[in-house]
This record gives structure tokens, sequence and C-alpha cells, in this order.
């Protein structure tokens, strides 16, 4: 009797091993596949272009100013800076750069725009830091710094009330929103796609963490935190 308890002892501690080492081999394959899908994602977003699902038929608006006079008007030249900027896959990173513009392939959102207007001509490190200069109480800023203010949302939403053309924040009135218009949310900024979802709402580019999936975005619907919409030029 005594031999038969020990051997059902004997098994009942194996049959125990037994489930703890499979509890063990499926956590450690959930946390394989998790870190094999955080490790494609992370810093890993493409700037491949989402297809325009708009059937309608809405003209792309195209300002009576040329900045840079490179024969191109700054709307459709902030709209192509913005996408040869992402093309450029800057990686997410929220540092300080004594250049103030990022130099070493990383960047924030802020950077898209910040980027985008350069092409046009637009200077936004300059412009930001002579508004602020114009107009301190509108910025609350209490030791202005040139390398980063124009890197901040808060300051940009400043900005561009200060200097921009105001728009429709509402995003059911689809004609208002045109490719290489600026969107401003409460923590976050990006420029309008002249690409479109079914509903003819436009996408976003912008660059919002490292685990984003791609530049380009049908997010507007989605967002309740639209603060400004806004359009540089005429």
């Amino acid at each position: 009797m005594k031999d038969v308890k020990t051997s059902e002892a004997s098994e009942k501690k194996r049959r125990t091993r037994r489930i703890i080492i499979t509890i063990l081999i499926v956590v450690i394959g959930i946390i394989a596949v998790i870190g094999i899908w955080f490790l494609s994602r992370y810093q890993h977003t493409s700037s491949d272009r989402l297809e325009s699902l708009y059937t309608g038929s809405i003209e792309q608006f195209h300002s009576s100013v040329d900045k840079d006079g490179d024969g191109i008007d700054d709307q459709v030249d902030i709209l192509e800076g913005t996408l040869a900027y992402v093309d450029t896959h800057p990686k997410y990173k929220s540092k300080y750069y004594n250049t103030g513009y990022p130099d070493d392939g990383y960047g924030v959102c802020t950077d898209v725009v910040a980027n985008a207007m350069k092409a046009a001509g637009y200077d936004l490190m300059e412009l930001v830091s002579e508004d602020i200069a114009a107009h301190p109480d509108d910025y609350d800023i209490e030791e202005p710094d040139k390398n980063i203010d124009f890197r901040r949302v808060r300051n940009l939403k400043v900005y561009f009330k200060n200097n921009a053309i105001s728009l429709t924040t509402d995003v059911s009135d689809i004609r208002e929103w045109q490719g290489g218009d600026i969107v401003i949310f409460k923590r976050h900024i990006g420029v309008v796609s002249d690409r479109r979802n079914k509903d003819g709402v436009p996408y976003v580019i912008h660059h919002n963490d490292p685990q984003q999936k791609n530049y380009e975005q049908d997010i507007l619907e989605t967002r309740n935190d639209i603060v400004g919409h806004y359009r540089v030029s005429d």
C-alpha cells in the first residue's frame, strides 16, 4: 500500500511539473510574439500612402502665393514638402537640438510641419521667434529659446492663430479641408493630406509615436480634440 501511495504521489508531482512547464512555454511564446510585433513596429513607420477612397470630386486648393519662387504655390509646396520629409523615414524622439531643426534623423509631430513649411520657403524657427518677440503676452514664455519654441505645439497654436488663415474645425465640411492645410489638436499637430476616405474626409500626415504604422492616417473623424485648422496663404 505504501508503494502505491508513493507511486501516486510521484505521478502527481510529474503531472504538476508538466502543467507548470506547459504554462511557462505558453507564457514565453506569448511574450516572444508580443516582442516580435513590438520590434517590427517600433521606429518602423511607413511612408507608404493610403489609397484615396472618395469617389466624389473636390478640386485641390491652390494658393496665390509662391513664397520661395519655385513655381509651385504655397499650398502644394507644403503638401509636397510634407511627403518629402516623411519619405526620409524620421524616427520618433523628443530631444533638444542646438541646431533647432533635428539633424540626426529623429523628430516629433512639430517637425513634420516645420519641414513642410521650410520646403515652401517659410522658416518656422525664425518666424515663431519673431512672433514671440512681437507678441510676448500671447505666448506667456518666461525665457524664449529659438531652438525649441517652434517645436512646441502650444506655441504653434498661437503662431498660426496670429499669422495664418483660420478655417473650420468641422470635419464634415469636407470641401474646406484641403491638402497642405495645418490641423492642430490639443497636444498634437499635422498636415492635411490630399487623399480622402470614402466619406471625403482627408487623411492626416503626422508623426505621433514610435509605434505608428504609417505617417499618413485616417484620424480626423476619430479625434475629438481638434482646436485649430489653418492655411498658410490664400
